[in-house]
């Protein structure tokens, strides 16, 4: 990273760095709700959720039945969309699955650096490309909201900045639930909301730190404007089509009902070409089995639309591959794999994210930058500056040791660091050099891209 951009960058991570110590230490307490690395491994007693997700279980588990000796065997996607998101039954409609009592646990749980920093990238986009006078910053899937709460502290601690900017926060959201508990760690809770849901924006009001917020079901019925587009854990639960190479070629991986026991599912493999099959396997494959998510590539030409239009980016985060895995798809319960076909709808199912899909889907309509890392670009955006100020700022041990612990947590290369990464969407002009002859009508030379550049301080 330069000089002239270090110098641009390091501003506004020093003020956040200074202006939050008293906060902090209040934040890590063992009283507070952020998560400690210790916590979040050690087993829970979840005896009666066991029994409600029982009943959902078998509920799910007969509509499935049901669906399949109706149709036939259904695709990986079709289950997936079923188990994950159906109405009355999915898996994420009516429950915080997040936390130590929850399936899984994401970074912006374990440490609020990880979303202060991706406040901090926002801001510095924000000032690349110019300081324009509006921009939103949506979140597609916000778990709990704890990301977007850290980022927007970061907004208020540098009010100097972007004192004249008018800021609204736009929260992509299908389950009702996780809705219910962003509310109440965004805003004064949800009776001081306007609610509407059989509207494209079904929740809306304001911040606890002053700013328009508004909920939707879909990323479509978000505003067009300039943006900054966050999806952290967002896309590897996007229904995947599998498919498996044969003799006679590709074919798909579909759900059945298993013969020898009729309350039981199994994989089989379509006799025949699916649409599915037809259509979404557009060049040969080394591989011998592939997984493909259309809602991915769709969601992800919005995205490029909306930045090559209205200005702005996105940034994704997710553990994935560059087109280099082959079966990837699992289930995850009370912080264990889970079979994925067996008790449908009480674990979350997953499955690796393929930026190189990603890319090839936004080749010529953005630049993209990644995947790297989440380790690397955690460090180039200064977690460890940010890590050694909140230190310096608390005298209680046990306050030290869960900054540290979940340091390690989010950064050792064993842990979390190397498995999650990172993949930005940017506006072509966004990289032009000084040796393009297109440049000069843009001015100086763009400034590097936090994250993806190393910081030199």
């Amino acid at each position: 990273m330069t000089k002239v951009y270090a110098m641009r960058f390091f501003p506004g991570l020093k003020c956040l760095c200074g202006g939050v110590s008293s906060y902090i230490s209040r934040k890590v307490s063992p009283v507070c709700g952020r998560l400690w690395a210790g916590q979040w491994m050690r087993s829970c007693s979840r005896t009666s959720q066991i029994m409600k997700e029982g009943n959902q279980d078998s509920i799910m588990l007969k509509h499935l039945i049901s669906k399949i000796k109706s149709t036939g065997p259904i695709s990986v996607a079709e289950y997936m969309r079923e188990v994950l998101t159906n109405p009355v039954t999915g898996y994420y409609q009516h429950r915080d699955v997040l936390g130590p009592q929850g399936d899984f646990i994401t970074s912006p749980e374990i440490s609020q650096i990880f979303g202060e920093l991706l406040g901090v990238w926002c801001i510095s986009e924000w000032m690349a490309a110019g300081k324009p006078k509006t921009f939103q910053l949506v979140e597609l899937g916000p778990g709990r909201g704890t990301l977007a709460s850290d980022a927007l502290r970061v907004f208020s601690q540098l009010n100097s900045v972007l004192k004249e900017s008018e800021i609204s926060v736009h929260l992509v959201e299908v389950s009702p639930k996780l809705g219910e508990v962003q509310a109440q760690l965004l805003t004064e809770g949800e009776q001081h909301l306007r609610h509407d849901p059989n509207a494209a924006i079904y929740k809306t009001g304001t911040t606890k730190t002053g700013l328009p917020i508004s909920w939707y079901k879909d990323l479509q019925d978000v505003p067009r404007g300039f943006s900054f587009y966050i999806a952290h854990e967002f896309f590897d639960v996007l229904p995947i089509h599998k498919f498996q190479k044969t003799k006679h070629g590709w074919r798909e991986v579909l759900i059945d009902i298993e013969p020898s026991s009729p309350e039981k599912l199994r994989f089989v493999l379509a006799p025949h070409a699916t649409l599915a099959s037809k259509t979404l396997i557009q060049r040969d494959d080394e591989r011998d089995h592939i997984e493909i998510c259309p809602e991915a590539g769709i969601i992800v030409q919005n995205l490029a639309s909306r930045i090559t239009e209205d200005g702005g980016a996105a940034l994704i985060a997710d553990y994935g591959h560059n087109g280099t895995k082959t079966d990837t798809f699992r289930g995850f319960r009370g912080h264990q794999q889970h079979d994925v076909l067996t008790t449908p709808g009480t674990a979350d199912l997953t499955a690796d994210v393929d930026f190189s899909y990603l890319r090839q889907m936004t080749k010529g309509k953005v630049t993209s930058l990644g995947p790297i890392p989440q380790h690397e670009f955690l460090k180039n955006m200064g977690i460890d500056v940010r890590l050694q100020v909140l230190l310096r700022n608390t005298s209680d041990p046990a306050t030290s040791t869960g900054l540290i612990d979940a340091y390690d947590m989010i950064m050792n290369p064993e842990k979390m660091g190397n498995r999650f990464k990172f993949f930005a969407l940017l506006p072509c002009d966004r990289l032009i050099s000084s040796n393009d002859t297109r440049s000069k009508k843009h001015g100086p030379t763009a400034p590097p891209v936090a994250g993806f550049s190393e910081l030199q301080l």
